[in-house]
């Protein structure tokens, strides 16, 4: 039973992190369609509805993704370097895959919500480009996928040992 629900939980996160990657590069598809002007690194652009919501779902699902696997996963403590080499094998990849999935989210959270905003009904302004946050924060969302699939195994492996 413990091993099925593990799989559950897997294959959640990954669904999740895969659904919230392919709402970032819609995002950015739909904001390609829309009309600007561009000139070096400036541009003038009116806002994309449709970028703005699957941008800010895409968010979303990521953050949900991250909660599940960190709730979910426990937590692996280590508050020294020395108490770090003396661990095991799988809870040194555990604290690993912890801090990698963590700095994947800020990024990939940012990028997202970036790309989000900068199609708010609020910034009809011209300004800086804002081109391929929104992809980037998607594909990012594939990446954090694997470090929070691997992190919950791994987890999984230290409690058992």
């Amino acid at each position: 039973m413990n091993k099925s629900v593990g799989a559950i939980v897997c294959l959640l996160i990954v669904i999740l992190d895969i659904a919230a990657g392919i709402l970032g590069i819609e995002a950015e598809l739909a904001q390609n369609k829309v009309k600007h002007l561009r000139l070096l690194i400036f541009e003038c652009k009116q806002p994309s509805h449709d970028a703005f919501v699957l941008g800010l779902a895409a968010a979303s699902l990521l953050a949900l993704a991250h909660v599940i696997a960190n709730l979910l996963g426990g937590c692996i403590c280590m508050f020294s370097k020395d108490e770090f080499n003396k661990s095991s094998a799988n809870k040194q990849l555990a604290a690993a895959c912890f801090v990698v999935s963590w700095i994947i989210l800020v990024v990939g959270f940012g990028m997202l919500i970036i790309g989000a905003m900068s199609n708010s009904k609020s910034r009809t302004s011209c300004g800086i480009t804002h081109h391929r946050y929104l992809s980037i924060g998607g594909i990012l969302c594939f990446v954090h996928g694997l470090f929070c699939v691997s992190y919950y195994v791994t987890a999984n492996a230290t409690r058992q040992e």
